[in-house]
C-alpha cells in the first residue's frame, strides 16, 4: 500500500517513510494533502504529530479535526539539525523552517541573524542554494546530498530531540493488546468546570493521560477542542461514552508503538 507523506524529497517525513515503506512512497506538498489522499482511500499515511521541543504540530492537528482518519501506530524519530550553506560566503540571512527554527532557537537566535522561514527543510536548502550569503537549517542527510558545507552541527536545543509520527488510515486498525488510545473531544457548551469533569472521568477509571492539548475549534474565538491520549488499561467504550455525556468525542484510534 502507497504512503504518503510530506516532501520534498530530504525532509524527516521523507527519511522515516522510506525506512518503513521502501520505495512505495508518494511525496506530497503539505500534510493538508496527506489527510485528503488517506480520506479517498488511496493508501496509508504518515505524517508529525508532535515534537519534544516545539510540541504539536497544528497541520497535523487540524487534519484530524477535519477529517475523518484513524491512527494505526506511531513512531518516535530522533531528530538532528545542522546549520549549512552552499558557498564560502560569510552568512548574513538564515533559511528555516518555523518548527525547525524553534527545535534549534538557542543557537540560532545567539548568531543575530534575520530568518526567512519556508515551507519544508527541503525548501530551506532550496531557498539558501539560489541565495548568496545565506545558511538553511536542515537535516544532516539533506545537507549532504545537496553538497553544502555545515557551519555548525547539532544546533537542537535537546540533545535527544524526537518527533512523534503516526501512521494514519481511513478504517481503524483492530490492536488486540493497544499501547495507546487517542480521542479528539468537542465540547458541546462552555460553563465552569466542564474541562475538570472531562478528566474526571479518566481519575475516577484511573486511565493514566500521557498528552492533553487544546486547539482553536475554527468556529469563534474562545471555543477549543482538546487532544486526549491515554493509557488503556482495558475497552474504552465505558470511559467514551461518559465522555459523551458533556461533549463530542471521537476515538481517533487504538494502536501501538512500532520500532524502526
Amino acid at each position: 500500500m502507497t504512503c504518503y507523506t510530506l516532501g520534498p524529497s530530504g525532509t524527516f517525513s521523507h527519511e522515516l517513510a522510506a525506512r518503513i515503506f521502501g520505495d512505495d512512497i508518494d511525496l506530497v506538498p503539505t500534510i493538508g494533502c496527506v489527510f485528503t489522499r488517506v480520506v479517498e482511500g488511496m493508501g496509508t499515511g504518515l505524517v508529525p504529530l508532535e515534537n519534544s521541543e516545539a510540541g504539536g504540530v497544528g497541520q497535523t492537528l487540524d487534519g484530524f479535526f477535519r477529517n475523518r482518519v484513524f491512527i494505526t501506530g506511531e513512531y518516535y524519530y530522533p531528530v538532528r539539525y545542522v546549520l549549512a550553506t552552499p558557498g564560502p560566503e560569510p552568512v548574513h540571512l538564515l533559511f528555516a523552517h518555523p518548527q525547525a527554527y524553534e527545535q534549534c532557537s538557542v543557537y540560532l537566535d545567539s548568531l543575530c541573524l534575520p530568518v526567512e522561514y519556508t515551507e519544508s527543510n527541503a525548501a530551506s536548502a532550496r531557498a539558501s542554494a539560489g541565495r548568496e550569503g545565506s545558511a538553511a537549517v536542515i537535516p544532516v542527510h539533506l545537507s549532504e546530498v545537496s553538497g553544502f558545507c555545515m557551519i555548525q552541527k547539532e544546533i537542537e536545543n535537546q540533545a535527544d530531540n524526537t518527533t512523534r509520527f503516526v501512521t494514519i488510515n481511513h478504517i481503524p486498525e483492530e490492536v488486540p493488546v493497544p499501547s495507546k488510545c487517542s480521542l479528539l473531544i468537542d465540547p458541546e457548551e462552555d460553563r465552569a468546570g466542564l474541562l475538570y469533569d472531562i478528566l474526571g472521568v479518566f481519575a475516577r477509571n484511573r486511565v493514566n493521560l500521557t498528552r492533553i492539548e487544546s486547539r482553536p475549534s475554527k468556529r469563534k474565538m474562545g471555543q477549543y477542542v482538546f487532544f486526549i491520549d491515554l493509557e488503556p488499561v482495558g475497552p474504552v467504550d465505558g470511559i467514551i461514552e461518559e465522555l459523551r455525556t458533556m461533549s463530542c468525542v471521537r476515538e481517533l484510534g487504538c494502536y501501538c508503538r512500532k520500532e524502526i
